[in-house]
């Protein structure tokens, strides 16, 4: 899998992807969701790297956008702007300009607020929009409270008890065309109960305002899948056809009605490997440390959300074990990858892979104590 000797070449840290279990994973989505109905966008936010977002749109995917930047990458990428959806809590009226003049194919609004500015801005621009309501359906998807999204306490989304005003607005306005409803409950999920609970309330929904005449093109249900991260290589993609059969048995479309997805962590995160080379080893006096020259400022995830990511030697040959705390060289305590992590016998210079950093890792990365943005290489 690791091309050791061009590793040896390549100034640390660096992204290393490996494009043909991209490539893969993309199979794989496109082989559990054959039906025409069903529309998968790629979340930009996971990974914006230009390679990856080419061959994403090569591939026939749709975008996920939450700002101007994000649509600028993905319109540059190939991605048509009719398979554009712009989603986010706080669109600036810059961004909702750009989205408007581009031609989005979608806003998925998250209050009564931004809705009003958005047929303005339409109004003056004699256009009509499409949009879709954010919907928040107050479901726990279990996952890390950071990264829960679908929650009455979260700033996502407008509460079920707005949505009454948000959908007669949007039908008295000439300039906004309701397409439909949009949830997404969070990240990382990793078992499909949600996202069951997901598609029974909005059986509940579409059926009470079918009652009423009211009818919505389009479902679309977010993304939220996780990954495995501790089993990397016995789980490179995820169990995709179970997360499609789950909408597929549980959401009831309705003849004509189309269903979006969201994905982002799930296309990307396995494909990525942030490599990183052993400055030290130092001897504490309880523990052993390994310095390495990545940090928190090339992948964040460990200190932000108490997240861990695979550590492996790449290039140890011993068939010794010892346990050591492995952490970086930035000026701040959480900068720390792994607490009590057994490695092979390591020493300086070795090479060390932190594993399923393809999604929130180069996209996040920052230049605290002016460090210089890792680069990228591709397999």
């Amino acid at each position: 899998m690791f091309d050791i000797k061009k590793f040896r070449d390549t100034p640390t840290p660096f992204y290393y992807y490996d494009m043909e279990l991209l490539s893969n994973t993309l199979d794989a989505i496109k082989k559990a969701s054959p039906e025409k109905e069903y529309c998968v966008h790629y979340a930009i936010k996971a990974n914006s790297n230009p390679m990856i977002l080419k061959f994403i749109a090569k591939n026939g995917f749709g975008a996920d956008c939450v700002s101007e930047g994000e649509i600028r990458a993905a319109i540059n990428a190939g991605f048509p702007a009719e398979k554009i959806v712009f989603a986010g809590v706080g669109k600036g009226d810059s961004e909702i300009d750009f989205a408007i003049d581009n031609g989005v194919g979608c806003f998925n609004v998250e209050s009564l607020p931004e809705l009003q500015l958005i047929n303005e801005m339409a109004i003056n621009k004699d256009k009509v929009v499409n949009v879709a309501l954010r919907v928040n359906p107050n479901i726990d998807a279990h996952t890390h409270h950071y990264i829960t999204t679908g929650l009455d306490e979260n700033k996502f989304g407008i509460a079920l008890e707005m949505l009454d005003e948000a959908i007669t607005y949007c039908l008295k306005q000439p300039n906004l065309h309701l397409i439909g409803l949009h949830f997404h409950i969070g990240s990382q999920i990793t078992t499909n109960e949600p996202f069951k609970v997901l598609c029974a309330k909005i059986n509940a929904m579409v059926e009470h305002y079918s009652a009423q005449g009211i009818n919505f093109e389009s479902i679309n249900v977010g993304g939220g899948l996780g990954i495995d991260y501790e089993n990397p290589d016995s789980n490179p993609i995820p169990d995709f056809s179970s997360y499609f059969d789950t909408f597929r048995k549980n959401l009831k479309l309705s003849k004509g009605q189309s269903l979006h997805f969201e994905l982002g962590r799930s296309v990307v995160a396995q494909c990525g490997s942030l490599i990183t080379k052993v400055l030290y080893v130092k001897e504490g006096l309880k523990k052993k440390f390994v310095i390495v020259d990545a940090g928190m400022t090339d992948l964040i995830r460990p200190a932000l959300y108490q997240a861990h990511h695979l550590i492996q030697n790449i290039t140890s040959s011993s068939s010794l074990t010892e346990t050591y705390d492995v952490v970086g060289p930035i000026c701040e305590s959480s900068d720390c990858f792994g607490v009590n992590e057994t490695l092979p016998v390591t020493s300086r210079g070795d090479l060390l892979a932190l594993r399923s950093a393809g999604a929130y890792g180069e996209i996040m990365a920052s230049q605290y104590n002016c460090r210089k943005l890792p680069q990228a290489i591709f397999n």
